[in-house]
């Protein structure tokens, strides 16, 4: 967590900046390509076959990058690489995530513009531990309890709003293939909420 809002702090002091050296604003009607950083934190749980997890507190960060897909209407396909940190209480994992996203754009006033979100994810776990009766063990160690699947993919949703080159957004992702490795669990997902704070180029 210190490193999470090490992380936040850092990048609002760092928000004059990017507003000051930015053109003013978000042009729907001439952006094409664009790319920018991300940084955030998720709130996710595991659900799914008489398990309700608690939610565990994770950071977000990622580089993006968005490209125009119509000429005629302001509809982009965004992608990029994000690091996660995944799970739900007690049972923690890093994951490195790509999103496929189609997002459209309206243009709530001459500077702001508002793009709700939908498409794909998919996530590969590169590290994670998990307690089990105040001992930590390998999330993906299924020698010391059920252990997990490393690979996870799912579906986003969600909005985002762009001041002056500044990005803020909001969603939830849900996962559609089973994570657990023990037989008699057939159908644990991997969920989060998550906020997320950046910049675009």
């Amino acid at each position: 967590m210190k490193r999470f809002f090490l992380a936040i702090l850092t990048a609002l002091l760092a928000a004059p900046s990017f507003a000051q050296f930015s053109s003013g604003g978000f042009d729907l009607s001439k952006e094409n390509l664009y790319y920018g950083v991300r940084i955030g934190m998720t709130s996710a749980s595991l659900s799914g076959d008489g398990l309700d997890s608690d939610s565990k507190v994770g950071m977000t960060l990622a580089g993006i990058l968005g490209l125009r897909v119509s000429q005629s209407t302001p509809l982009f396909l965004e992608s990029g690489l994000y690091y996660t940190e995944r799970g739900a209480k007690n049972v923690g994992y890093n994951n490195l995530e790509i999103p496929l996203l189609i997002k459209y754009g309206f243009k709530a006033s001459d500077q702001i513009a508002v793009l709700p979100f939908i498409g794909p994810y998919f996530a590969q776990a590169i590290s994670g531990k998990t307690k089990i009766d105040g001992v930590k063990v390998g999330t993906f160690d299924e020698k010391k309890w059920m252990g997990l699947n490393r690979f996870n993919m799912g579906f986003k949703i969600g909005c985002g709003a762009e001041y002056n080159k500044l990005y803020l957004e909001l969603g939830y992702q849900f996962g559609v293939n089973n994570v657990s490795k023990a037989d008699e669990l057939d159908g644990i997902h991997s969920n989060a909420f998550f906020a997320n704070f950046g910049v675009n180029f």
